[in-house]
């Protein structure tokens, strides 16, 4: 399909037909190219390539045609201009680091983000002179304060990672680029299907395309969504360091993109049986979801998605040991702390996911003992209650 078609689509035909031009060979499905390089019809060619005076594959480490339709089906989902695909989330995170940044630079993250992105910003680019400041996701005068001459990004998830707080990503972009630095928005909980952070400002969007895009827990594999200047400067770092995403991958995420919007929709809602369950419930002391009026962004969740996700965080009552008995007692779902599954799973962050930060660094992101993770998959609503409720329901003490 030619990319001057995408205006004129809805987004379910974008994510099933984006980027497939056929070869000769006329094959309906999108091919894989498991090769490392590729061959040149003579020596100006393949100089003509390398120079990039002429288009065209080189070597599977920067350039790959299975993987260049997965990224250019993801953009056009999100809106963007281009795409970066790379091996994983991380290296996502990485990558925009590494082509945006340099010693000096100033960056904003928020404090509730996955605990292994927050590692990589205090440990690993601190190192090379970033200067890294951590404010409240949602404290908007928070990121305002943060701001200094040399900042350069504004980085953060929502919904964050697992208490599903929300931020109104409008309002944080007309921050950044009053300061002249870019926003980059984890919209790996939503996927595009449930939520464009470009459209209301954002300009770069992450994504590890190993949860939801994939949605069945097959592939490991990120992402990069923004202008085309910031994605060949991506492209550079994979060209140089080599993070790349693996065509067999982006084989799996093209499936995975096929049925994402009926997917999330079906997600959304179990994910709503089981909060309004939860919230219902005497042992559970809180119930972490957009979905929820209770929620604290619940109303700016409803302006800025249309779904509310799969993911639900809940508090019992008794700290760790609490939890890890819920967590215990279940059969249906996973224990794993993978999420975007169509098999639900569950996990205790402060042990798993946020388990490498400090005690200050948990307290900070609101993340205690007695909390849990589901990551709400595709099975029947009733069948997960009941699952839960071996847990919550058996005899504690």
């Amino acid at each position: 399909m030619h990319p001057e078609q995408n205006d004129e689509l809805g987004f379910s035909t974008l994510a099933i037909r984006t980027g497939h031009h056929r070869t000769p060979e006329g094959e309906h499905g999108e091919p894989i190219f498991p090769t490392s390089s590729f061959v040149f019809a003579n020596a100006a060619e393949a100089a003509a390539r390398f120079s990039g005076a002429k288009p065209g594959n080189i070597y599977a480490r920067f350039t790959n045609p299975t993987t260049r339709i997965f990224e250019e089906r993801l953009s056009a989902l999100e809106g963007a201009e281009d795409c970066a695909a790379t091996a994983s989330g991380m290296a996502a995170i990485l990558s925009l680091g590494l082509a945006l940044l340099k010693a000096g630079d100033h960056v904003i993250v928020s404090k509730q983000v996955f605990g292994t992105t927050t590692v990589l910003w205090n440990k690993y680019f601190a190192k090379f002179g970033i200067e890294v400041s951590h404010v409240d996701l949602t404290d908007l005068a928070a990121w305002r304060a943060a701001i200094r001459p040399n900042t350069r990004l504004l980085f953060l998830e929502t919904p964050s990672n697992p208490l599903t707080e929300i931020v109104d990503i409008r309002a944080v972009a007309e921050i950044a680029h009053g300061a002249g630095a870019l926003l980059a928005v984890d919209n790996c909980f939503c996927t595009p299907a449930l939520q464009r952070p470009l459209t209301l400002g954002a300009d770069v969007v992450i994504h590890s395309a190993t949860k939801f895009l994939d949605g069945q827990g097959r592939a490991i594999g990120g992402a990069v969504c923004g202008p085309k200047s910031i994605t060949d400067e991506i492209v550079g770092v994979l060209r140089t360091a080599g993070p790349t995403m693996a065509p067999f991958n982006a084989w799996i995420f093209l499936k995975g993109l096929e049925t994402l919007n009926l997917r999330m929709k079906a997600h959304s809602a179990n994910a709503q049986k089981l909060a309004e369950w939860l919230a219902a419930h005497p042992r559970v002391s809180r119930v972490y979801y957009p979905g929820l009026p209770s929620h604290p962004q619940h109303e700016l969740a409803k302006r800025q998605m249309k779904g509310f996700g799969g993911i639900v965080g809940f508090e019992v009552e008794g700290g760790r040991e609490a939890a890890w008995k819920v967590i215990d007692h279940t059969r249906l779902f996973s224990i794993t702390a993978n999420l975007g599954d169509v098999k639900s799973t569950i996990t205790h962050p402060a042990s798993t996911t946020h388990g490498r930060l400090t005690d200050e660094q948990r307290a900070a992101a609101g993340i205690k003992e007695g909390l849990i993770r589901l990551a709400v998959g595709l099975e029947d609503a009733e069948d997960l209650i009941r699952d839960l409720a071996r847990g919550l329901d058996a005899p504690h003490g």
